[in-house]
């Protein structure tokens, strides 16, 4: 009987015992809204974060708030809150067996500490600083470890903008002081910093250009050569910028290789023509000083021909015409037919043709010369003189 009671009451304790084992906890909370007024409806959702048991969703009531019943005691939770579709905020929290203090939600004050966070953040990642206990907050390690690896990368960049610009800034002040080796290797530096800034190797193509004239043979073609690749590099990074095709095609002639010149000229003007009459202009000066007379004339023509109104060119028109005029039996020029016309087309523009002098004496001289040299077919003869008959 004694027996029977006793294993009455171990039932009773176990039974205790499984109702004890078998107590939920809670979460509650409330949200106020960006206006300061409780927030109904918004979204609640709980996700477990030492094991994988997410609750369902849940909304707040008219008053803001919201519970969830039926929890493991101690589970540890990350609360978020979310309107329209986004979550505006989020806390850290226990599930507790316990009465306690609800979760507080006031998504103003909370947007204005993140947007405060995130500026602090910002400059931090901009200045190459470090991450504070404070900016820390509320972050998840793989938030953390994200923004640290940003913030690192943030700081190599850094870095490597102030050694490009140390190495830009001092190739273009060499190139002021017209020292092209220290031009050369400032900017050399500069371009494997990085070799994707097309100022970068225009100007390296114009030092290593400028260094080839203190040179002669094949040290002189390989700067030559260094300055073509150069370009090359350059007009790959920017083939539309017409400007770059024009220096490529200045170089080219002076190098001598005047169809080469030409069609980077011809790329030029096809990107920017109201500027092709000045491109081939420059190109048929270089051509003339150069000596190539024949191609200077083919780009004096297409110069006028782009713009009608480019006065200077027609000056150089007229020297090319007159450069490669032939020279008759009589050792007075044959010239080139509209020579005399392209020095007089130049003093049309007034002030504008900036060689007029030269103009004036070139067809003064050139006028003359034909004058002198014109004998009219219908000029009467003077009768030939007979000696008197004694």
């Amino acid at each position: 009987m004694r027996f029977r009671n006793f294993a009455a009451a171990m039932s009773g304790m176990a039974l205790l015992a499984l109702v004890s084992f078998a107590q939920t906890a809670k979460i509650e909370g409330d949200v106020i809204g960006f206006d300061g007024k409780p927030l109904p409806g918004a979204v609640v959702r709980l996700h477990r974060t030492d094991i994988i048991q997410d609750p369902p969703l849940a909304k707040t009531d008219k008053k803001g708030h919201f519970i969830y019943m039926g929890l493991a005691p101690g589970g540890q939770f990350n609360v978020s809150i979310e309107v329209d579709g986004k979550v505006v905020d989020t806390q850290r929290a226990r599930a507790s067996l316990n009465d306690q203090d609800p979760l507080k939600f006031d998504l103003a004050k909370s947007k204005a500490a993140k947007d405060q966070q995130a500026k602090a953040i910002a400059e931090a990642v901009q200045n190459g600083g470090q991450l504070t206990p404070e900016m820390e907050r509320g972050m998840s390690s793989e938030e953390k470890d994200r923004l640290e690896a940003n913030m690192k990368a943030q700081k190599d960049e850094i870095k490597k903008h102030a050694d490009l610009n140390a190495a830009y800034s001092a190739g273009m002040t060499a190139i002021d002081q017209k020292q092209w080796p220290q031009a050369i290797e400032n900017l050399e530096k500069a371009s494997t910093i990085d070799p994707k800034q097309t100022a970068i190797w225009a100007n390296l193509a114009d030092s290593y250009l400028a260094d080839a004239t203190a040179k002669s043979g094949a040290d002189k073609d390989a700067e030559v050569q260094k300055g073509m690749d150069s370009y090359g590099k350059a007009i790959e990074l920017k083939p539309d910028d017409a400007a770059i095709h024009n220096n490529y095609g200045n170089a080219l002639a002076k190098a001598g290789k005047s169809k080469e010149a030409m069609a980077e000229m011809e790329k030029a003007a096809q990107l920017d023509p109201p500027g092709a009459g000045k491109y081939y202009y420059n190109l048929g000066a270089i051509l003339l000083n150069t000596n190539q007379a024949d191609a200077a004339l083919a780009a004096f023509q297409k110069s006028v021909a782009a713009d009608p109104n480019y006065a200077d060119s027609y000056y150089f028109l007229g020297s090319s015409m007159l450069s490669t005029a032939k020279t008759g039996p009589d050792g007075n020029p044959i010239l080139v037919p509209g020579t005399i016309e392209a020095f007089q087309k130049c003093l049309s523009f007034g002030d504008k043709c900036s060689h007029a002098q030269e103009c004036k004496d070139t067809v003064a001289a050139l006028q003359a010369s034909i004058q002198t040299n014109y004998s009219d077919p219908n000029a009467k003869q003077a009768p030939a003189t007979t000696k008197k008959k004694k």
